[in-house]
């Protein structure tokens, strides 16, 4: 076959594709944006989506209600049969979901908008780009594609068992998860330990099943005059597929090849089928399991004769992994499901579940700390048994008085199990009462609930038969409750368990909480080339009053290949019911620190105040070009001004901080840090602190993202990627806490300003040619600045309150790599290594380095220390 023919019969079959893909996008664009966007692009619950494909599925087969973008990708890469096109011959391209070219349903109102027309920046990520960055955490996948997205190196104590996202370098909290549209529920473990993400409960995206995802929605830019509380940094809307049809599998395994350790496996499994007419439900699973990844050079300074460490005990110096990830094994699910139910009114549902099993290693504690229990030294395991699930039910329909409706009802909850093993209670053991301790313990229980109620309308009109106008307005009630039960009493009496003392009766208490709100949302266009859109929220707190939410959106577009666009508005972060009520000790070899809750009279006796909801003030402005033809830029300058922020007050230490600990009724008679012979307590190691309204920042930063399909003939097409985030943050403002004392010190203020990079850059391109593919992708990550605190080894400015050193992690490039093959229309294979030259940050000094075994700056969210991951993955589609 002459190369000409082979491009005809190739270009027969992209029209073919994008036909389908068309009547795929239409069956998107039915109703349902709301105060929440609307479900999934691919519903065929979708108001309009029946309408149009009731009439084109008698045209073209398969109709767009039972192929999904992610599908329609699979199919149209498969290697053509011999008798219509050459095995040489160039793959036919049809645009991915990521292209820009999808409808979108976050950040507007709008009909059929699509990612490239939005007048706020969104990329669109699909199910398979997600696939090949060759993670099997959903959260570190999104890491590797968004320049603006960013994770903590690790979380300490039981933050470490939860995953959480950072946004244009602000805290998890500041980002708004949805789940086709819905508000999805956030997690009841607190991040508790001081640092850039203390206070944090966010939603743990991986609790969801990543196999169960079409595609991911980012949209940065404020957007709570739509969607309420969190929405400052931005919005993530996971869209989840609801075809009707198919079975798909995979399965990754890999591990750190420079370790030879933190070996992972991930197994996948989703599929739908119909009943009745035009129902559908789609099941998607997922099992994974992590071990634990300790990366090398930590050398525990106790271990080393004639250190100021060296306690007079011969271990092997490599006991302590503290700095290490966690074990985890994970199990999810999701069941979406949806049908018709009469003319014009259709029901649809979602149910999701997922439990984890996850360990942390604490500091290794001295053969002399339990050698009844444990004679050659122990490491305490910090574990966590969570369940976390959520069920939505909803009606939508497309003519109530003219206007589309949908109305959801969405109950979520989140319950842990914190623990401790290989661990002891020196304080029973050395008590008369007592003489024993056991190894393991329930530390405490946190539940977190929320039901929300949602009542949405939107309606497309003409001003005096002139202006188009989409009208949108609705109303939601959301119930939230909070949950702590104290742990055994092993694990808190007498000074507790070691590794993670448990939380007393008196930390433990019920709260909630209703707020109600309600919406109106206007798109004009007032010239075919002029969009303008105003929203605006209220919403009602019982815990803390009323706040009132504006944003106004325009895009103007000269030409085809030259628009603008800008958004200012303001917002709000409700102080979330953990941020108000939590309350716990934690204990170290050498210390321990208290976390206070605002409302007791400890936190009050050191100047806590009633928290505030966080106000932001944003704006917005950015250019999109096409310069040539299938060439994308745009770049958008934005700010976001916030004010009273809540993160750690400034910490308190010495014989005050030990005081307000006992205040609360735990006790530190039995530790390390009382003087062997003398009984005398040294209080320089012991901190508290609590959450706070701590002042005022601004931060300023510069989007830009670039994509082009350079086509290659018989040699395939490569699709080029670019993403780059420059981001600032300042603080203008300290507030003055309930002594008199400031808020924020210079290290608390690093933590707000310096703990993400300066700069992301992702530059990718994936390569396809014949049943070939590869991708490539380059991350460079800016420098982070953190103030570190002294350690032993810095001597007299050990734990200092008023010295710290500062450290730079500096930039660094990291490369990931994957090659895969198609071995016929339902078999891939596919080969990689994420960072495959095993770059690592920097390494503390040893004066900032607590016991030689915390080699890394935990705080930064920049370079990862975890090194070279080299994987391998097999899809099978049916």
């Amino acid at each position: 076959m002459t190369l000409r023919r082979s491009l005809i019969a190739a270009t027969i079959l992209a029209i073919q594709c994008d036909i389908s893909g068309a009547l795929a996008q239409s069956a998107t664009s039915g109703s349902a944006p709301s105060g929440s966007a609307t479900s999934g692009t691919t519903a065929p619950s979708a108001a309009s989506a029946h309408r149009h494909v009731s009439k084109a599925k008698k045209k073209v087969r398969p109709s767009a209600q039972q192929v999904s973008p992610a599908t329609r990708a699979h199919f149209v890469n498969r290697p053509a049969p011999a008798a219509v096109v050459a095995p040489v011959a160039a793959p036919v391209y049809h645009a991915p979901p990521d292209s820009g070219e999808a409808v979108i349903v976050t950040g507007t109102h709008a009909f059929n908008r699509h990612a490239r027309d939005s007048t706020a920046p969104i990329t669109v990520i699909s199910a398979a780009t997600l696939t090949r960055t060759g993670q099997v955490n959903l959260a570190d996948a999104l890491t590797r594609m968004d320049p603006s997205i960013t994770q903590e190196a690790m979380g300490a104590d039981a933050g470490a068992l939860t995953s959480s996202i950072r946004m244009r370098g602000l805290n998890p909290n500041e980002v708004l998860v949805l789940v086709d549209g819905k508000r999805r529920h956030t997690t009841a473990n607190i991040y508790a330990d001081q640092g850039p993400q203390q206070g944090s409960t966010p939603v743990d995206l991986n609790m969801l099943p990543a196999n169960a995802i079409d595609h991911i929605e980012i949209l940065r830019d404020g957007a709570a005059a739509m969607y309420g509380s969190d929405a400052i940094a931005g919005v993530v809307n996971i869209i989840t597929k609801k075809t009707a049809h198919g079975l798909n599998l995979s399965g990754q395994t890999g591990a750190n090849a420079y370790n030879g350790d933190g070996w992972q496996y991930q197994t996948n499994l989703d599929g739908g089928f119909g009943f009745g007419d035009d129902g559908y439900v789609h099941i998607a699973g997922q099992v994974m399991h992590a071990d634990h990844m300790v990366p090398p050079g930590a050398h525990d300074l106790r271990s080393v004769p004639g250190n100021v460490d060296y306690q007079g005990v011969n271990f092997p110096g490599n006991s302590n992994m503290i700095m290490s990830t966690p074990e985890e094994t994970r199990e999810n699910l999701l069941i979406d499901f949806g049908k018709t139910l009469t003319e014009g009114v259709q029901g649809y549902g979602q149910i999701t579940y997922a439990h984890r099993h996850s360990e942390a290693y604490e500091n290794y504690r001295l053969p002399t700390k339990a050698p009844t229990l444990w004679p050659n030294g122990f490491s305490p395991l910090e574990t966590i048994d969570e369940n976390d699930f959520a069920a939505t039910l909803g009606l939508k329909g497309d003519n109530f008085l003219g206007f589309d409706w949908d109305l959801s009802t969405t109950y979520g909850q989140d319950d842990d199990d914190v623990g401790n093993k290989n661990t002891a209670n020196p304080g029973m053991i050395a008590s008369p009462l007592y003489g024993w301790s056991p190894t393991k313990a329930m530390a405490e229980q946190y539940s977190l609930a929320q039901w929300t109620n949602n009542a949405d309308f939107r309606r497309r009109l003409k001003i005096a038969n002139v202006v188009p106008v989409t009208v949108a307005f609705g109303a939601e009630h959301r119930l939230e409750q909070y949950q702590i039960w104290p742990g055994n009493p092993t694990s808190y009496e007498l000074g507790g368990t070691q590794g993670y003392a448990g939380l007393m009766p008196q930390n433990a208490g019920k709260w909630g909480r209703d707020i109600w709100a309600g919406y109106l949302d206007g798109d004009f266009h007032p010239l075919p080339h002029w969009d303008l859109d105003f929203a605006g929220r209220f919403e009602h707190y019982t815990d803390f009053g009323d706040t009132e939410n504006g944003k106004v959106s325009t895009r103007y577009d000269f030409t085809r290949r030259i628009a603008i666009r800008g958004t200012i508005s303001n917002g709000f972060r409700a102080p979330t019911l953990p941020e108000e009520h939590f309350s716990s000790l934690n204990v170290s070899p050498t210390g321990a620190s208290g976390t206070l809750s605002t409302t007791s009279a400890a936190g009050v006796s050191l100047g806590a105040l009633p928290l505030k909801p966080e106000r932001s003030t944003s704006a917005e402005a950015g250019i999109v070009l096409e310069p040539i033809d299938g060439w994308h830029i745009s770049a958008d300058v934005y700010q976001i001004n916030i004010r009273d922020r809540i993160s750690g007050g400034a910490t308190t230490t010495g014989l005050a901080a030990y005081n307000a600990i006992l205040g609360t009724g735990a006790t530190l008679s039995y530790d390390a840090w009382h003087d062997a012979k003398t009984g005398a307590v040294d209080y320089s190691n012991i901190s508290a602190n609590y959450f706070a309204n701590v002042g005022s920042t601004r931060t300023q930063g510069l989007d830009i993202m670039s994509d082009y399909l350079l086509r290659l003939g018989e040699y395939g097409n490569v699709d080029l990627s670019m993403g780059i985030n420059l981001n600032r943050t300042t603080v203008s403002h300290i507030n003055t806490l309930g002594n008199g004392m400031a808020a924020l010190n210079p290290q608390t203020v690093s933590y707000l300003t310096n703990g993400a990079p300066r700069s992301k850059i992702i530059l990718q391109a994936h390569w396809t040619v014949g049943q070939w593919d590869v991708n490539v992708r380059q991350t460079r990550y800016g420098e982070t600045k953190l103030l570190q605190t002294f350690e032993d080894q810095a001597g007299s400015l050990a734990y200092s309150n008023t010295q710290w050193l500062q450290f730079t992690n500096t930039p660094a490039w990291l490369t990931d790599l994957e090659v895969g093959y198609r071995v016929d229309r339902h078999w891939h294979v596919a080969i990689g290594a994420n960072n495959i030259f095993n770059i690592r940050p920097r390494r503390l000094p040893l004066v900032v380095n607590y016991l030689g075994a915390n080699q890394y700056d935990q705080n930064s969210s920049g370079i990862p220390f975890t090194g070279g991951f080299y994987y391998g993955r097999i899809n099978a589609n049916f």
